[in-house]
């Protein structure tokens, strides 16, 4: 999530791009084989359930402006990078470390542990100042990481990205990344109600510029903790060394709670770009935790939260 928020005029030029329709084609980019593994909800197009009566971000926004740095760091341009991307349908995900349950799990199997999908609507807050509201398919982490018993010693959870770098370009382009791209929760954060791992957005699927087959969702965090297409999930008893805080540690620390008061060193944190179709951009006040406060706040009762940014 390290580049800077997209100048107006590009903005414009995409959202002419969407008036002409010529971006709904990217939203076929998904592992069709989901749609039919799952009972997905009967109601995608129905309004969804918005926190304290937000906007929904429209779908081919959220869809089409994102950062996925494996294929490109232009988010316009991300949607277009991934579309010879054929995900496989045998897609695993290895659960090592001190677990009592050592596997690796189809996304099939994932979902049925947890006990079938849930639905979810959150705010989405990107460290680069802009904001959306996504509604989420997928199962709660606290329900998989209670069937996958985690030992006594483990203190936290480490996520691994896919690292293919005949699919995903950029990895060879950018030797001065720490590739794979690798995400880490604590344990109590990661047993938090909130924390999502989503297979689906908008009543149907990822798309595959949106992490598919299945990504994290931390609606409490910025966005560059929601790690997208999930293929190694580790319990371990460090606090795990992630991408962004290996290559530029003073910038992205571990906890990345969304907090106005905690300035990045190159965006204020205080207000937010609401992604929306509007002419001219909307602001809003930035809410401690993205307004999720009452929620985690706990999580952090004795922690500085400027030092443990």
């Amino acid at each position: 999530m390290k580049k800077s928020i997209t100048p107006e005029y590009k903005f414009n030029q995409r959202r002419l791009f969407i008036q002409h329709g010529l971006l709904w084609g990217t939203l076929l980019l998904t592992p069709h084989w989901l749609q039919a593994a799952f009972k997905w909800p009967a109601n995608k197009n129905s309004k969804y359930p918005t926190p304290e009566g937000l906007k929904i971000t429209p779908e081919e926004l959220a869809t089409t402006y994102n950062n996925f740095y494996e294929f490109s760091l232009d988010k316009d341009e991300v949607h277009t990078k991934v579309k010879d991307w054929k995900i496989p349908a045998d897609w695993k995900v290895d659960i090592s470390g001190f677990t009592e349950t050592k596997s690796k799990m189809t996304v099939t199997e994932l979902v049925d542990l947890a006990g079938g999908l849930e639905e979810r609507v959150y705010r989405f807050r990107c460290v680069e100042g802009w904001s959306m509201v996504v509604p989420w398919t997928g199962i709660p982490l606290q329900k998989v990481v209670e069937k996958l018993k985690p030992q006594k010693k483990c203190t936290h959870l480490k996520f691994q990205s896919f690292s293919d770098s005949a699919i995903a370009k950029n990895i060879k382009l950018m030797p001065q990344y720490p590739w794979p791209y690798t995400e880490g929760l604590t344990l109590p954060e990661a047993e938090n109600p909130l924390t999502f791992l989503a297979v689906g957005m908008y009543g149907k699927p990822l798309p595959a510029q949106n992490g598919a087959p299945i990504r994290l969702v931390v609606p409490w965090k910025y966005g560059f903790k929601s790690i997208k297409s999930i293929t190694h999930i580790q319990f371990t008893d460090q606090q795990p060394q992630t991408l962004w805080n290996q290559l530029a540690p003073n910038e992205y620390g571990f906890y990345a709670n969304v907090n106005p008061q905690v300035d990045h060193p190159r965006w204020s944190q205080a207000s937010e770009r609401i992604l929306d179709k509007g002419f001219i951009p909307k602001r809003k006040p930035t809410l401690l935790f993205n307004g999720y406060e009452k929620e985690v706040a706990y999580l952090y009762k004795n922690l500085d939260l400027k030092k443990n940014y």
